[in-house]
């Protein structure tokens, strides 16, 4: 079958560290960490009071006055990094084939007024809840108002995969686009912060008290983030026909949908959704330059992403930097591996690897070249993006340097 390029030429990107490619790529590189006290609720009930919050998020600078209050805060988000891929990639919404054109757009919590109801519910009463907040609540609204705002009439999907999701949408995307349904797609992920998942990873005691340390001997858990990460995808003809910047090539993509347990990933596993990966895009393992990992900064999860590692690298896994930029952002939930994503997409075009940051103690378990502290000027020709979730849901994305 002839499988046409998919080329990646717009980013948007919102994140603790910063809104736009331009501002994240310089925290990025820079090591800058997003992690600050949760102002958007109380949590003097909680034993963590500590997140990825962003700052100085203003909606109207993306969306009309008049029309903000009909989106939720993670339409928001997801709607103004689509507007920023898109004017990234040199369109506006009059120049796509809008019928031709997709949004897929992945997510753990879904829209922010559902849990905003529930509260509402609660502490008031059922006939207390916000009338608006209540068609704002279905998680299906997120693609569909970003579809709805830059009118684009092409399929429209969410893909509610956890933590694991942006990539699954990256993925999608990347083969309805080589497969000719589509000839270009707006994808990513969007999450905003949520009371609930704070006090549900709290409850599990899977985060930790004030800072992330993915791969540290003494790591103590996440820290819950929030943000939308988005690429604008299109083929490799079309990009050329207009001359466009390309960032990157999407070569292939590997996804498990294996109910392990509902913890962490099995190394298993992890270790099939790389080969997976890297068979869908005609590469070997030699020729893996670079690896963002999923590195929540849990003790299953970076144990058994580095055991992965180790398995399908073998005696040349400590040759291979592994990176965690979860130790600067937090976890942006379904967010995190588009976010993730947009920066693999900087590293191959810019051949620099951000560091993972708050690295103090080597763990045998997890001695991987894990970039510690300073980012690390390299040529990066193939880089993977690791994103798993809950009960399996584990995910890799092949990015390629554009050649």
């Amino acid at each position: 079958m002839n499988r046409r390029r998919v080329v990646v030429t717009g980013l948007g990107v919102i994140s603790s560290v910063g809104t736009g490619k331009e501002e994240f790529w310089r925290a990025m590189v820079s090591g800058k960490s997003g992690i600050s006290k949760v102002a958007s609720f109380d949590t003097s009930e909680f034993r963590c009071h500590y997140g990825g919050e962003i700052r100085n998020f203003n909606p109207e600078d993306f969306i009309p006055k008049r029309r903000v209050k009909f989106f939720g805060r993670t339409s928001q988000l997801a709607i103004a990094a689509a507007s920023m891929a898109l004017k990234d990639a040199k369109l506006s919404a009059k120049d796509l084939n809008q019928k031709r054109t997709g949004v897929i757009i992945g997510t753990t919590m879904g829209e922010k007024p559902l849990e905003e109801s529930v509260d509402e519910w609660v502490m008031k009463g059922a006939d207390k809840v916000s009338k608006i907040k209540i068609l704002q609540s279905s998680a299906n609204n997120i693609p569909a108002n970003i579809s709805i705002y830059l009118k684009i009439q092409g399929p429209n999907y969410l893909i509610p995969t956890a933590c694991a999701a942006g990539n699954y949408a990256i993925g999608y995307g990347f083969d309805l686009i080589r497969k000719g349904d589509l000839d270009c797609i707006i994808v990513g992920g969007a999450d905003a912060f949520s009371k609930l998942a704070f006090g549900g990873f709290q409850r599990i005691y899977a985060m930790a008290p004030e800072k992330c340390q993915p791969f540290d001997k003494n790591r103590r858990g996440m820290l819950v983030g929030e943000g939308a990460g988005i690429l604008f995808l299109e083929t490799m003809e079309s990009a050329l026909n207009r001359d466009a910047a390309i960032y990157a090539e999407i070569a292939g993509y590997g996804l498990s949908c294996d109910a392990y347990h509902m913890t962490a990933s099995d190394s298993d596993g992890i270790e099939k959704v790389m080969l997976k990966a890297l068979k869908d895009a005609e590469l070997q393992k030699e020729e893996v330059d670079y690896i963002c990992a999923h590195g929540t900064g849990t003790q299953g999860n970076d144990k058994n992403e580095c055991a992965a590692i180790k398995k399908v690298f073998k005696e040349h896994y400590k040759t291979i930097p592994v990176n965690s930029i979860k130790s600067m952002l937090g976890h942006p939930m379904g967010a995190a591996s588009a976010i993730e994503a947009v920066s693999c997409c900087l590293t191959v075009k810019e051949n620099i690897i951000p560091p993972t940051i708050n690295y103090e103690t080597v763990d045998i378990n997890c001695d991987i070249d894990c970039v510690p502290n300073k980012a690390r000027v390299k040529r990066v020709n193939i880089a993977l993006n690791n994103g798993f979730a809950f009960g399996g849901n584990n995910s890799c994305l092949v990015i390629r340097k554009f050649h």
